[in-house]
């Protein structure tokens, strides 16, 4: 199979970074070159891109990061979600006669604390070599002098200028003079680049105290929001195990519940006996059976997940070969699982940003970060310059769910960080963006380099599918495809029972992936980034 369908792999030997833009690439890389760890300079990309893709990610939003320690071999996970305000009671939204959590405004926004930034402190406190004024000098830069709008960052301002306009301060930022900003027109947000520098300045404090901290929560105080001051205080990130799995020869470790990192190493379970490698890849007996796997894994994702310090879910069963063997069987070779069998189901529609970082000593970091969904709540917390994220609409008011809203608690995440080794040795650092995409798309990029021998920029530009609902209209497993898979493989999914959505050659609703592997013999390092994005991988 020779498939060639835009840029070629990047290759390097001494550290690496990529990103969905190219400006935050660099900025990593240009932190690598200071002497920078691959912390910070992942830490460097991701405060960049909260300038810069604003509707993807921000400070207010949340993080989950995988760390290899090139030094010792292990990988950690880091926790940075935002934990729900101490008034975020279930009777509270009781009182405000809301029976569910709404999408957009003042509740969503204060709703939970931002994590991310918490995170990156932890995580530079761990693992950093520059001192956090560095680290964050160009997003600051950025934040302060301006920087040019893209295509895509323009459209989607124009896309949530409904919601948008109803937050004087995002008004304001986004409408400057009443019209949307304009691909290649310069952007600042004076505000965020002040925040960014009390960050630098004072660290955790500089962000969770001080007079950051009051003024969001003077916002959220005198906006009717939900926290105050002394949420902010108890907002930490919590380092713990991550999920570990085996596809073939290949370990592969993802980030633990709250996230729905399970689903990935369920999906390679279930569809491991079916040697996907012995398929053609393009033909609709593969695509059939990864559209199977995800539905019987976020059957069970949307039985169970919830954040496991209030909740049992049980992770250990749920990625076991055993627990796959039992499920497997509802796969079914002929036609599409029937939806009273597997009601799975979710939003597809979310808006995140990955970034991957290798560095000379073997360091890696895999850091997902997120608003939700575009510019999160549309809503900027007073002069902080800071977009709040909504993600805790992705609490469920259900009294007997364990994904029930509850104060400290964090909601069950769509975020998920991926890191594989290959012979005990790191292989891959991978992730994207997209909501319930996530897990379906790192197992396509999963099956691609292992299965089929692509290597990384191969992978992510492969004709994509995801299988949900964007819209409410849609039918609950709509089965979105990139119409560069064959015509008769198309058909033959239709013939199968799936509701068949047919997307233009390239989505940019399929998702941004980025990834870089390492060849275990030499050290070289293979980057790839996402043509759907803005993106690039750089090494030196």
């Amino acid at each position: 199979m020779d498939i060639r369908t835009g840029r070629p792999v990047t290759l390097a030997s001494n550290g690496m970074v990529t990103s969905p833009h190219s400006l935050a690439s660099a900025a990593g890389l240009d932190v690598l070159r200071a002497g920078g760890s691959a912390i910070d300079a992942a830490i460097a990309a991701s405060a960049v891109l909260s300038v810069v893709y604003p509707h993807m990610t921000g400070l207010g939003g949340d993080a989950f990061w995988l760390v290899h320690d090139g030094a010792s071999g292990e990988i950690r996970s880091l926790n940075g979600g935002g934990k729900a305000a101490e008034g975020a009671t279930l009777s509270s939204f009781e009182a405000r006669g809301l029976n569910g959590i709404p999408l957009r405004g003042i509740v969503p926004a204060t709703l939970t604390v931002p994590g991310g930034v918490a995170s990156w402190i932890e995580a530079h406190d761990a693992y950093g070599r520059l001192p956090l004024r560095r680290v964050l000098e160009s997003a600051i830069r950025y934040a302060s002098d301006g920087f040019p709008v893209t295509g895509r960052l323009a459209s989607f301002i124009e896309m949530t200028r409904d919601d948008l306009a109803r937050d004087q301060a995002a008004a304001a930022l986004f409408f400057a003079d009443g019209a949307a900003a304009r691909p290649g027109t310069k952007l600042a947000n004076a505000n965020l680049a002040r925040t960014l520098q009390s960050i630098a300045d004072d660290g955790w404090s500089g962000f969770y105290a001080g007079p950051v901290a009051a003024e969001m929560a003077r916002f959220s105080r005198e906006n009717g929001g939900l926290f105050r001051l002394a949420d902010f205080g108890r907002q930490r990130a919590v380092w713990a195990a991550p999920l570990v799995g085996r596809y073939r020869d290949v370990t592969v470790f993802n980030t633990p519940p709250p996230t729905q990192g399970f689903t990935v190493l369920e999906m390679l379970n279930l569809v491991e006996p079916h040697q996907l490698h012995r398929k053609d890849f393009l033909g609709p007996d593969h695509v059939h059976l990864l559209v199977q796997a995800k539905q019987i894994a976020y059957h069970d994702r949307d039985q169970v997940l919830a954040d496991p310090a209030f909740a049992d879910v049980p992770v250990e069963r749920l990625i076991s070969k055993e627990y796959a063997a039992e499920r497997g069987r509802l796969i079914d070779a002929r036609s599409a699982l029937k939806w009273d069998m597997v009601p799975s189901f979710g939003s597809l529609s979310g808006d995140t940003v990955y970034v991957a970082a290798v560095d000379c000593d073997g360091n890696a970091a895999s850091l997902i970060q997120s608003l939700y969904g575009a510019f999160g709540s549309c809503v900027v917390a007073g002069n902080t310059g800071v977009i709040l994220q909504n993600r805790g609409a992705y609490f469920s008011l259900d009294r007997n769910h364990p994904n029930r809203l509850e104060p400290g608690k964090i909601p069950m995440h769509t975020l998920i960080a991926s890191m594989a080794k290959r012979d005990g040795k790191i292989w891959s650092v991978l992730g994207c963006m997209g909501a319930d995409g996530q897990p379906q798309i790192q197992m396509q990029l999963y099956s691609a380099m292992i299965d089929f021998g692509l290597d990384i920029q191969e992978a992510i530009e492969m004709p994509r599918f995801l299988s949900g609902r964007f819209a409410l209209g849609e039918a609950r497993d709509t089965l979105h495809i990139e119409s560069r898979f064959p015509e008769a493989t198309i058909d033959a999914l239709a013939q199968r029972g799936h509701a068949i959505n047919r997307w233009d050659a390239w989505n940019e609703m399929a998702g941004h992936a980025h990834g870089i592997t390492i060849d275990r013999r030499n050290g070289t390092l293979s980057g790839g980034s996402d043509p759907r994005s803005d993106g690039a991988a750089i090494g030196y």
